[in-house]
């Protein structure tokens, strides 16, 4: 028999919020409460229970919007959410895995064969992502367009079609690690060091600043062994 484990902190707050939706007759469409109100509620920190409602949110429990907080999707059995849980984080290290190999890949191949419209659409989602962020967003939707941009950029149709293969595992993992704080502006920095790469047809670079890229975004809270109180 192996050791019993005690809970992560942020899947004790997702009990506790998954307790309250129960306990107030939340439905589908409903808020939740601020963040700020859960922090004080549960006695952690605001980081916490921001990270508990990311995870949350890739599960699609909820959906958590820039201005309109967490709003209840599709709330569903302790039992089942805590499963779904732990096996997201199980498969997070697989995926990061094969984001490094196939990611670092196209942006070689990026490097070597971009066009002048793959650069402008490079541009664009750079763009879209910085606005969003100054915005008060995590520019996830810049974020997204940035990597397909990229992919597209590498002209290789197996290697893009590998990418649409796990392209839903990886919109988890950026809703992630989007979700942490400070974590946009780096993401969109090292974003930044990728386009100037691939713009400088230097693929060793462009592979390399890829690889520190998917390092960065790597590290998130759920591979951790806890979030601090």
């Amino acid at each position: 028999m192996r050791p019993v484990s005690r809970p992560k902190l942020y899947e004790q707050i997702v009990e506790r919020i998954h307790d309250h939706v129960v306990e107030a007759g939340l439905r589908p469409g409903d808020r939740l409460p601020p963040e700020r109100e859960l922090a004080a509620r549960l006695g952690v920190s605001r980081a916490s229970v921001s990270q508990a409602l990311v995870a949350l949110e890739v599960l699609g429990t909820v959906s958590v919007r820039h201005g309109d907080g967490a709003v209840l999707l599709a709330p569903v059995s302790r039992l089942h959410l805590m499963a779904a849980l732990r096996a997201h984080q199980d498969r997070l290290p697989e995926v990061i895995e094969a984001r490094d190999a196939l990611e670092g890949r196209l942006a070689a191949l990026a490097a070597e064969r971009r066009t002048d419209a793959d650069l402008a659409a490079i541009d664009a989602a750079l763009d879209a992502m910085a606005k969003d962020i100054d915005a008060g967003g995590r520019g996830v939707e810049g974020d997204e367009q940035f990597h397909a941009a990229v992919t597209r950029a590498g002209h290789s149709a197996l290697l893009a079609s590998l990418m649409e293969e796990i392209a839903e595992l990886i919109r988890e993992t950026r809703l992630e690690s989007l979700g942490q704080s400070g974590r946009p502006q780096a993401s969109l920095a090292s974003h930044r060091k990728i386009a100037e790469a691939i713009r400088g047809q230097d693929a060793d670079a462009a592979s390399k600043a890829m690889h520190d890229h998917i390092t960065l975004v790597s590290d998130v809270a759920l591979l951790r062994r806890d979030l601090p109180a």
